[in-house]
């Protein structure tokens, strides 16, 4: 009797060979880690590789009493990102987007229309000369001085990416062109000026409920460029 060859393994794109994006090791991401004595990473499985990664780590973790447990995590990988408020403060107004975003159609939006700040992925650039990327192609502004508010993880639950809030001033002149986005990227992205105002009573009224923009708005307004003067609020 023959024994039968065994197969080679099939190479997984992604992992073994690149895959649509020139990716390798996207199963790799944190088996290094060792930051934290209280957690130890077993396992790392690549369960989805589209244009962002799904991930499931299986990982061990003391308990506060002291109990070691196993537990297991799906993470989605979409790389970190910025987010910009601009404001004419002599003029009162803000800067803001209007796209469709389906996650938020499908669960309970009107008609998936967001009003947003303007934001984008890194993309392997820094946060600054990402947003102002960002700004030129969704709004069509250059933008003056940028102000770094904070850093954030806005979904830490499942989705690894951390966002890099700033303001920054503009005005009428700083307009470079319409805006609207890349369209071979699928954007169709409508400038929208308005009121500071309005977009702060839109946030009350419901018309505004994208979590960063809200975050920057009220910023805004207790500790920005439409915060009250310090004399008015003692």
């Amino acid at each position: 009797m023959t024994d039968k060859p065994i197969p080679a393994p099939v190479p997984v794109p992604g992992v073994d060979v690149p895959d649509h994006r020139g990716r390798t090791g996207l199963d790799r991401a944190g088996r290094d880690l060792d930051r934290n004595p209280d957690v130890v990473v077993r396992d790392v499985e690549l369960t989805s590789r589209g244009w962002h990664v799904l991930r499931r780590t299986t990982f061990d973790h003391r308990r506060r009493d002291g109990r070691w447990v196993t537990q297991q995590r799906e993470t989605y990988d979409r790389g970190n990102g910025a987010v910009v408020l601009p404001y004419d403060a002599e003029r009162g107004r803000v800067l803001l987007t209007r796209q469709f975003r389906y996650p938020a159609y499908v669960n309970g939006h009107p008609d998936g229309m967001l009003v947003e700040a303007a934001a984008g992925l890194l993309d392997g650039d820094d946060p600054v000369s990402a947003i102002r990327r960002e700004s030129a192609e969704e709004l069509g502004v250059a933008l003056g001085p940028l102000t770094h508010v904070l850093d954030a993880y806005m979904s830490p639950g499942s989705v690894t990416e951390r966002l890099h809030f700033y303001t920054a001033p503009y005005t009428p002149a700083d307009r470079t062109g319409d805006g609207g986005g890349l369209e071979e990227e699928g954007e169709d992205i409508e400038v929208v000026e308005l009121p500071f105002t309005e977009a702060l009573a839109m946030i009350h009224d419901g018309r505004i409920v994208d979590g960063k923009t809200v975050l920057l708005l009220q910023w805004a307004a207790l500790n920005g460029p439409f915060a009250p003067a310090a004399d008015a609020v003692g």
